[in-house]
């Protein structure tokens, strides 16, 4: 063979390892994420416009005393969505977590609005037994997050009234374990328990007992996997520091030598120092984001990376009332129509793929 045909065959070799090479640098560069982004929204009653015989959503229809028209629908979802649009600074989280929605038709609406349709999300979503209708939601994005399984849990929760005990219908809890870039596990519990209506002491017990059943699931999934990452979200209707989330969930105070078989609160710190997600009176922090101990140690696969979770909250999205501090504006209470994003703000954690 002579010495040309040699450096041709040499210049040949180079170039096709070189396109493997930028092949496999660009294919593993799309495939695979650095960071993860979990947000959660209670976006204040989504509700179409169409009668539901088997819920109460006689308030949410065009025919009320407040009417519920295409247009405020529509107005909701542009509201809605330039909020989820805007959170993340590098474009929409990859999980998001919703509650207060009617059905799977208004998420499909709500994810096909133009501002929402480039994060390409999937759902995961069944209508609950909530007498409002009201349900839970998790969006994700197919290409970071692969579910492997989901469960939707009923707590058993009774109320006596009239000396007649009924079972309460309230939302369900969202579990869903998938895989992050189809390598670390995840446990996701979405969650909206039950309200304050009738009195914070009337109500907590539903919420302990609430708080019992998730700290059941955390703890069987903990006893197989003492390092398992868990990530708890939602709006609790309780502030961290309640008997409920403090005490029988037993989420605490981050510290610095977290344990992995704990849970604890990225909300507690920013409560403790007057922020909230809400305002009725005061600041309350019902929005909030839990997570394991191994979620917050150096070199754990999924690592939180802030001890805080973000309450994402611009001007826009406020209300000042002739009093007090500004606060979420909401779309509307009783009587009265605002046109507003919703009375709860969002919240945010972001987490470093190792």
């Amino acid at each position: 063979v002579c010495s040309s045909d040699l450096n041709y065959m040499n210049k040949i070799t180079f170039y096709s390892l070189l396109v493997v090479a930028l092949v496999c640098i660009i294919g593993c560069d799309h495939k695979t994420n650095t960071s993860l982004n979990i947000a959660f929204y209670n976006v204040e009653n989504l509700f179409d416009t169409i009668d539901n015989v088997n819920v109460s959503d006689e308030k949410y229809l065009p025919e009320s005393e407040v009417p519920w028209t295409k247009d405020r629908f529509a107005h909701k979802l542009d509201n809605i969505s330039r909020v989820m649009k805007t959170i993340d600074p590098k474009g929409f989280p990859d999980l998001f977590g919703i509650c207060e929605v009617e059905n799977l038709g208004v998420i499909e609406d709500l994810i096909a609005h133009p501002d929402m349709s480039p994060a390409n999300y999937r759902v995961i979503h069944k209508d609950s037994p909530d007498e409002r209708g009201i349900d839970v939601a998790l969006l994700y994005k197919p290409e970071i997050y692969t579910p492997i399984s989901t469960q939707f849990i009923k707590p058993e929760l009774w109320h006596t009234k009239d000396s007649v005990k009924t079972i309460n219908r309230t939302r369900d809890i969202l579990y869903s374990k998938g895989l992050v870039n189809k390598s670390d596990t995840l446990h996701l519990f979405i969650n909206h328990w039950v309200s304050r209506w009738g009195g914070q002491a009337k109500t907590e017990p539903q919420r302990i007992q609430i708080a019992l059943t998730i700290k059941s699931f955390c703890d069987s999934i903990l006893k197989v996997d003492s390092h398992a990452n868990i990530i708890i979200a939602g709006d609790l209707n309780d502030n961290p520091t309640d008997t409920s989330v403090y005490e029988v969930l037993s989420a605490k105070e981050v510290d610095s030598n977290p344990n992995p078989e704990n849970l604890y609160n990225l909300s507690i710190n920013q409560f403790l120092n007057g922020k909230g997600s809400l305002y009725y009176k005061s600041w309350d922090m019902f929005d909030q984001i839990i997570v394991s101990g191994s979620m917050l140690r150096d070199g754990n696969n999924l690592q939180v990376m802030e001890a805080d979770q973000l309450i994402y909250k611009e001007s826009w999205m406020l209300y000042q009332p002739k009093k007090g501090p500004a606060r979420p504006s909401r779309t509307s209470s009783g009587k009265n129509y605002y046109g507003g994003f919703s009375d709860h703000l969002p919240v945010m954690v972001s987490i470093r793929i190792n």
